[in-house]
């Protein structure tokens, strides 16, 4: 018994010097990492750099850091996920998803186990720290790019719910399009988007901190739940009645130029476990147990990644199912048709406008890193962001508007996910986490470790020139 209470004891002491190692870090490293989210407990240490003011902070549970990381997980990509299973038949389809699942919780884990080392608070520090200023700053232009693809495509989608799309040979109709019965000024696409960019976007892009958004979190991962459990009861509903034909299990390969395509499917499964700039901030509202706080932060991403795995499974297996070989790049634009069900119209209705908000309400959590990136490369000297009004407001209005304006370019999520997941995509999730472990300043890494790090690596590295190489071919 002496011994499990001294074993105990030394966790305890090891969890608090942890945590005091890295409230006294974020004091030289905050400002120089803008991907810390803006919190404000987060304001406090690296501005006052006290803890005199913290009556107003809630320390993270566990629970609330699953909750969060999910929430920044679930966003656009799973819409392409029926689509993926598409081109891939539906074994192999189920296989990818799993596997992207879990090749994204092992470089995750790498980077908060190589985090403790040199006491890094951010993936941006994590970086500098392996590759100095040169690597935190190609990762800020990465998480730029990527992120900047990502709103593109939320935009994209809220047009394609609203406004409706066009595909070969068939339209779709969108929610305003269907109330009003036909096509009217007020819900052409471009005015639509132009509404709610202005509305709706910008105004919550205009918070100042990330925890005024925490409501508008909660309401959105449920808005997801609704998605998923409808699509998998119409889809039961259907199957008890026989109604729903048998599915393709393998990939529709005939010729040379298909084989190529099934590779353009990568960056969609990237894109969908995307959470990488996310970590280390959730990880840093868990400090002040005695526990520390990467250890905590690894069951998280855990937990987060089989619940996210679990919803991409059952949307993906489910949209697929009920839509077969008509399941289109965006799936949201397959529910505006009669599925042949009890309450069809209002369950379609449903689902559509559901995932919309699910998109505007999300929309303001990765632009938050986005802006501090931007503002971090522009402006590596200025005050901190929050304390400067007119920058706050340049940047963030020239950034939405920016993204409104690259979603009128762009045809369809499918090509925007291509080219952003098979280049900054694949390097924040894969290629960086991997060569962070090959680089091993901390010395810790084992034969096991080099070998995965290489195999992820190589293998990211060989599907993004795939992935760029056919869509360049076949454009």
């Amino acid at each position: 018994m002496d011994n499990v209470q001294e074993e105990e004891e030394e966790v305890q002491q090891e969890g608090e010097a942890r945590d005091w190692e890295y409230k006294s870090n974020r004091q030289t490293e905050g400002r120089n990492c803008p991907l810390l989210l803006p919190s404000k407990r987060q304001e406090l240490i690296e501005n006052r750099c006290t803890d005199d003011d913290d009556d107003d902070y809630h320390q993270a549970s566990t629970r609330s850091a699953v909750f969060n990381l999910s929430t920044t997980i679930v966003g656009a990509g799973i819409m392409a996920l029926p689509a993926t299973i598409k081109v891939l038949g539906l074994p192999l389809g189920l296989v990818a998803i799993l596997l992207a699942g879990i090749l994204s919780e092992n470089s995750i884990q790498a980077l908060l186990r190589y985090s403790r080392p040199c006491n890094a608070t951010s993936y941006g520090a994590l970086m500098a720290n392996a590759f100095g200023e040169v690597g935190r700053i190609v990762l800020q232009l990465c998480i730029i790019i990527n992120n900047f693809g990502s709103l593109i495509v939320y935009i994209i989608i809220i047009g394609d719910v609203m406004s409706g799309t066009v595909g070969p040979g068939q339209h779709h109709t969108g929610v305003l399009e269907e109330w009003a019965g036909g096509r009217t000024w007020w819900n052409e696409r471009v005015f639509v988007l132009f509404t709610t960019t202005v509305i709706i976007l910008l105004p919550l892009c205009s918070l100042k901190h990330i925890d005024s958004l925490k409501w508008t979190s909660a309401l959105s991962f449920v808005l997801a739940l609704v998605f998923a459990v409808i699509t998998v009861g119409i889809t039961s509903w259907k199957l008890a009645a026989r109604q729903i034909e048998w599915p393709r299990l393998t990939p529709n390969v005939h010729d040379q130029a298909s084989f190529w395509h099934l590779f353009t499917v990568v960056p969609i499964l990237v894109t969908a476990y995307f959470c990488h700039h996310n970590v280390h901030p959730i990880a840093n509202e868990l400090e002040l147990s005695t526990e520390p706080s990467d250890m905590k932060m690894r069951k998280v991403v855990r937990e987060c990644l089989i619940l996210c795995t679990s919803i991409y499974f059952c949307t993906g297996l489910f949209a697929y199912l009920l839509f077969g070989e008509a399941t289109s790049d965006d799936v949201l634009a397959n529910f505006d048709a009669n599925l042949g069900i009890p309450f069809s119209h209002t369950l379609t209705l449903l689902v559509r406008a559901s995932y919309a908000v699910h998109i505007m309400l999300v929309f303001p959590l990765l632009h938050f890193s986005l802006r501090l990136n931007v503002d971090g490369l522009l402006f590596p000297k200025a005050a901190a962001l929050v304390h400067d009004n007119l920058r706050f407001a340049l940047i963030t209005g020239f950034l939405v508007f920016l993204i409104f304006f690259g979603s009128t370019l762009v045809p369809n999520i499918w090509v925007a996910f291509e080219y952003t997941g098979a280049t900054v995509g694949v390097c924040l999730a894969f290629i960086f986490p991997g060569l962070i472990m090959l680089k091993d300043k901390p010395g810790m890494a084992t034969v096991r470790d080099k070998w995965e790090a290489w195999v992820m690596v190589i293998l990211a590295m060989l599907s993004s020139v795939t992935v760029i190489a056919t869509n360049l071919l076949t454009s």
